[in-house]
């Protein structure tokens, strides 16, 4: 989990600083570009329809990982919007929080104890008759 702790940090950081530079020089309303590229059919509309779809997908996940509870459909909703830089932060954050288990990291804490539960809580099940 390090290797991908410091990628994701990495990641966050060149594109954080990158946005900081096209935001200055571009101004902050990204929304009707956006929209007016995917509208026009060509490869740059084809590619925002994509990265439309993968943040659709983890601002999904993020909500479906915490049982869609309201602060989960709220922090799906954030990262619909913020994109990579609101889900790179919060993928190191499930990830220290996960103690580096996977299981615990993908399903969410609460999916994973019931999965098996010996595995997440270190208390082994009574042996079988």
């Amino acid at each position: 989990m390090t290797v991908l702790r410091i990628y994701l940090v990495a990641l966050f950081a060149g594109l954080a600083a990158y946005t900081l530079v096209v935001g200055a020089q571009q101004g902050w309303d990204l929304v009707p570009v956006f929209v007016s590229n995917i509208t026009s059919l060509t490869w740059s509309g084809q590619f925002n329809l994509d990265f439309m779809s993968y943040v659709s997908l983890s601002a999904i996940w993020i909500a479906w990982r915490h049982q869609f509870r309201a602060a989960g459909i709220v922090m799906g909703v954030i990262a619909f919007f913020g994109g990579f830089l609101v889900f790179a932060p919060y993928l190191v954050w499930a990830s220290v929080t996960a103690g580096g288990d996977t299981l615990v990291f993908l399903l969410g804490k609460d999916r994973a104890t019931r999965l098996l539960p010996d595995r997440v809580t270190g208390n082994p099940h009574p042996a079988s008759p």
